[in-house]
């Protein structure tokens, strides 16, 4: 005759002790009242914080009208200190300035302090200044953060993509190997490790004479 042993009981199907938790459940529903929502216990949500960008959403973002004066953000930058206007280097038909919305730390925008829509719209000096300017700003962001490489770009007119199509303006924006990841492309997040007015001071302090 072979005797069997009979199975161990299965563990009882009943609510949970109040003093167990649950894997996965935030530490508030886990032990209510053990801290108040919100007086230091994480949850399930990461954060992003962007100080920088409340001045473009206090602003605007883009002119109230075609105007030279009528809120035009790049006929008002010239107007404010270096600090206050982001303002990188200053020449005499042109100008350096941060980006407000960057895409990149470190991304510079060349602009004419003539109020104009198109870049064949430059005159001769204009074109030359500004040509020198963008060189400019390609080496002071090599001795500032070596990138790898760079974005330089003009949107003309709203349907290319122009934020403030009334007002010309080029694009610089440094690139590293690897920025282009997942919080981009999926998240249609940017992160930037880098207060733009941090960056604007280290690249104005390298900016070549």
């Amino acid at each position: 005759m072979v005797s069997s042993v009979p199975s161990p009981e299965p563990p009882s199907a009943g609510p949970a002790s109040p003093a167990e938790p649950q894997p996965g459940t935030p530490a508030e529903v886990q032990a209510p009242g053990a801290a108040l929502p919100g007086a230091g216990v994480p949850d399930a949500f990461g954060r992003l914080w962007t100080p920088h960008r409340l001045a473009y959403i206090q602003a605007g973002g883009v002119p109230a009208g075609p105007g030279a004066h009528e809120g035009c953000p790049f006929c008002i930058a010239p107007t404010l200190t270096d600090e206050e206007g982001l303002i990188v280097a200053r020449g005499e038909l042109v100008y350096a300035v941060m980006n407000l919305y960057p895409y990149n730390s470190g991304h510079v925008l060349i602009c004419p302090y003539r109020h104009l829509a198109d870049y064949t719209d430059l005159t001769a000096a204009e074109t030359v200044e500004f040509s020198d300017y963008t060189k400019r700003t390609i080496a002071a962001l090599r001795a500032v953060s070596g990138p790898h490489g760079f974005n330089l770009g003009m949107n003309l007119g709203t349907v290319a993509g122009a934020g403030v199509a009334a007002h010309l303006h080029q694009h610089v924006v440094p690139r590293w190997g690897g920025d282009t990841n997942f919080m981009p492309v999926i998240g249609r997040t940017r992160v930037l490790p880098q207060l733009v007015a941090d960056a604007r001071k280290l690249i104005a302090d390298a900016w070549p004479s």
